[in-house]
């Protein structure tokens, strides 16, 4: 009768630490599954704007964490192929995310024109220079021109397009000092750097230190287009697309156009 009784306590003790490692597996399973986080790729012009977003869309979603990585549009391209990790991709120019549709890299049914933009001619705010356009560029008395790295930095591709559309590229290339960010152009210039630089009119609006003094008419260089996708070795799909699709939102939109963003139709 004791054996009976020992074993039956014996056996109560180990149902009992079954159960409780159960319940902490399942319960640890739950926290798990309740909290995943997001890391988006996404070009440097867009910073302010997806700062101010990100706490907004995680009230929206407390199960959803966002990360983010901002850089040239080019170098995140390159970071993705050569597999780092990522779940969104939101670049300033199709040509980057062109090149990881074709590599297979992106989920294309996720793949959305989110943003526009317009190109900028800025200079310093306390600037003595006589500069009024971009064809100001060729006097003499300008020395140094910001500009983005045209073949990885979108802006600089733009830039490059309408200086060469204007007919002044070839005048002034000795002048331009090329720069592997948007951000980096438009603290070139206010610091004095530079004497002008080429940047998105959501970078200008962001500083005190530069004025605008042209915008570069639309027809002068490829349409500035912001596309997003969900990068397909994601490992939160799901909370990647809820991310996207939170951006095309009311709420998302409203601080696009607050930071001078188009919204792409």
């Amino acid at each position: 009768m004791k054996r009976r009784y020992f074993l039956a306590f014996i056996g109560s003790i180990a149902l009992s630490c079954l159960l409780s490692a159960g319940i902490n597996l399942f319960s640890s399973t739950i926290t798990t599954a309740q909290t995943q986080t997001i890391l988006v790729s996404a070009a440097a012009s867009l910073k302010e704007a997806l700062e101010e977003i990100k706490p907004e869309f995680e009230k929206a979603h407390s199960n959803i964490k966002v990360n983010y990585n901002f850089g040239a549009s080019g170098a995140l391209q390159r970071q993705i192929e050569q597999g780092a990790p990522a779940d969104v991709f939101l670049s300033a120019a199709t040509k980057q995310m062109d090149a990881l549709a074709k590599a297979g890299l992106i989920d294309t049914t996720t793949r959305r024109n989110l943003l526009t933009n317009r190109l900028v001619l800025i200079v310093p705010k306390n600037s003595a220079l006589k500069i009024s356009d971009f064809r100001s560029l060729t006097n003499s008395n300008v020395k140094r021109i910001a500009v983005g790295e045209p073949r990885s930095v979108p802006v600089g591709q733009y830039s490059e397009e309408v200086l060469k559309n204007i007919g002044i590229l070839e005048q002034i290339r000795a002048k331009l000092v090329f720069a592997n960010s948007v951000r980096n152009v438009l603290a070139a210039v206010e610091t004095g750097n530079a004497d002008a630089g080429i940047v998105y009119i959501t970078d200008a609006k962001i500083s005190d230190r530069v004025k605008v003094v042209a915008t570069a008419a639309n027809n002068l260089h490829s349409p500035i287009i912001y596309p997003i996708a969900v990068i397909k070795a994601s490992k939160n799909p799901q909370a990647a697309k809820t991310f996207t699709q939170y951006l095309t939102s009311a709420a998302a939109k409203n601080i696009f156009e607050k930071f001078g963003f188009g919204i792409a139709r």
